[in-house]
């Protein structure tokens, strides 16, 4: 696979502390390129999703670029969309090809129809954002699952240890939306329909990248693979 550019940040550390969390699309922007011209892998995502919001997939790009530029398989959830649309995409990157647009659940202690808050903390039943590797899947109490280990400290290192993991679930359905207006709601997991549950885990497990979404100002400004060299691409943990 060819290894895409990462893109420069602006320099405004100062004025970023100071915004609200409103503020998120700005932060978005300024992880951007100056010229507001997508790299070539963003610009693959967004052909094959052209649903998705294509600022939230050059973050994708760029912090797959920053982790592993010979990625294979990458998902993006978008959390800043209500939990009723489509907001999980799995990309083949090898193949140029979107393999599953789906629903996915946020925690419980996230939000309703809308997450809007996000935790690392153990027992928050939090969704948390940002870069995260799939590891290997099991069979557990939510039947068979897949494995994520985060890979942002402070930010989602701790999902392995919560035991944040892909699954299907029965409160993840239209029939479900009809009923109450919504998903149903995990304890942090990305809960997907049962339906896909296992072949959309076999398209991720080992070795390959989820990234979680959400304009909150703090990740985006923080965020190691959002803020990555081309002569520093390393995974944070190495």
């Amino acid at each position: 696979m060819p290894r895409f550019t990462l893109l420069p940040v602006i320099g405004l550390a100062a004025l970023l502390l100071s915004l609200p969390a409103a503020s998120g699309d700005f932060f978005v922007r300024a992880r951007l390129a100056p010229d507001g011209a997508p790299s070539p892998l963003a610009s693959t995502l967004t052909r094959l999703a052209p649903q998705a919001d294509p600022l939230v997939l050059e973050l994708a790009a760029s912090a797959l670029a920053c982790a592993d530029p010979h990625a294979e398989r990458l998902a993006v959830i978008d959390f800043s969309l209500p939990s009723t649309k489509p907001r999980l995409w799995v990309f083949d990157l090898d193949e140029r090809r979107l393999l599953f647009k789906e629903l996915v659940s946020h925690g419980q202690g996230s939000g309703n129809a809308m997450a809007t808050a996000f935790s690392n903390v153990p027992e928050s039943h939090q969704s948390s954002l940002g870069l995260f590797r799939t590891r290997n899947s099991y069979v557990g109490r939510n039947g068979y699952s897949l494995r994520l280990e985060g890979l942002e400290a402070g930010i989602n290192d701790l999902a392995f240890e919560r035991a944040i993991v892909i699954h299907g679930a029965d409160y993840v359905s239209e029939a479900f939306i009809e009923r109450t207006g919504r998903l149903g709601r995990s304890y942090g997991c990305p809960a997907v329909r049962q339906d896909i549950a296992a072949p959309l885990i076999d398209s991720l497990k080992e070795e390959h990248y989820l990234f979680a979404y959400y304009p909150d100002p703090a990740w985006l400004r923080d965020s190691a693979f959002l803020d990555c060299s081309n002569d520093d691409r390393q995974f944070a943990m190495q």
